[in-house]
């Protein structure tokens, strides 16, 4: 009896420490996989460019007319579920985001940049097809707002214009409740203001755009993309753009941004 009990005694205690052995090396293969880096699948440039329909591709959903001031919107998939979960958030604390616009294609841009460009939409009043005569001049007048077809961060699905397009309506009343929420909130949500005012911190690029809010984690990943392949001569298509080149429109206005770490 005295044997069995022996015998008992010592399979028990190497159980425990093969079971340890084991447990020993699951640890140390789960710490050698998380120093792996994640593998990101590289974002096509055509679609960072923005050539691409967003119905027919199905990362993009279609926005909900309760989040919008206007049907037909469409923003990438995990960027809208991000949004949703802000919004739901803002909701609690009384404060209403409306989305104004999301994603913006080529062919869309395009049509934004060409009635600025040829007088049909005013810009400060003017028809800049008559006040700028200057390609470069007028394009960098243009450029103040708007971006050139190509390199809007529209294009990638991660960027939301909230409320309205002017910086005047969050400096007061509603518009201020609600950008103060956001630059309270945002950041929890991944969301960060990548045109903020120009200076030395952000020397080159858009003015500065309270309304504009972009979903770091995937926009990063067009940037990527954007930073290794986007190039001034690869701007083309639309009245114009034979001033991207001089204005160096890739490293001035696409990245000429702000980022998220700044504002967290």
């Amino acid at each position: 009896m005295r044997i069995l009990v022996v015998l008992l005694c010592a399979l028990s205690i190497f159980a425990c420490k093969q079971e340890a052995k084991v447990e020993a090396q699951f640890m140390d293969k789960k710490q050698n996989d998380s120093t792996k880096p994640l593998e990101v699948t590289p974002i096509p440039l055509q679609k960072v460019m923005g050539k691409f329909s967003p119905k027919d591709d199905h990362s993009f959903v279609l926005v909900e007319a309760l989040y919008a001031d206007r049907e037909g919107m469409f923003l990438h998939r995990e960027a809208y579920e991000a949004f949703k979960k802000m919004w739901a958030h803002a909701q609690r604390d009384d404060v209403k985001l409306i989305i104004r616009s999301a994603t913006r294609n080529f062919d869309y841009q395009r049509g934004i940049w060409e009635r600025k460009w040829t007088g049909a939409t005013k810009v400060s009043g003017q028809d800049l097809s008559q006040t700028i005569p200057n390609p470069k001049d007028r394009a960098l007048k243009i450029l103040n707002y708007s971006s050139m077809p190509g390199t809007s961060r529209h294009h990638w699905g991660t960027d939301i214009d909230f409320n309205a397009f002017e910086n005047s309506y969050f400096e007061s009343g509603e518009g201020l409740k609600v950008y103060t929420w956001l630059l309270e909130n945002a950041t929890s949500y991944g969301f960060f203001r990548p045109y903020t005012e120009i200076g030395e911190a952000r020397p080159h690029g858009y003015q500065e755009e309270k309304w504009h809010w972009s979903y770091e984690p995937l926009a990063s990943q067009y940037m990527l993309t954007a930073k290794a392949k986007l190039q001034d001569d690869l701007i083309t298509g639309f009245s114009g753009a034979e001033t991207a080149t001089e204005i160096e429109v890739v490293d001035k206005y696409v990245k000429g941004v702000s980022t998220f770490d700044e504002q967290k």
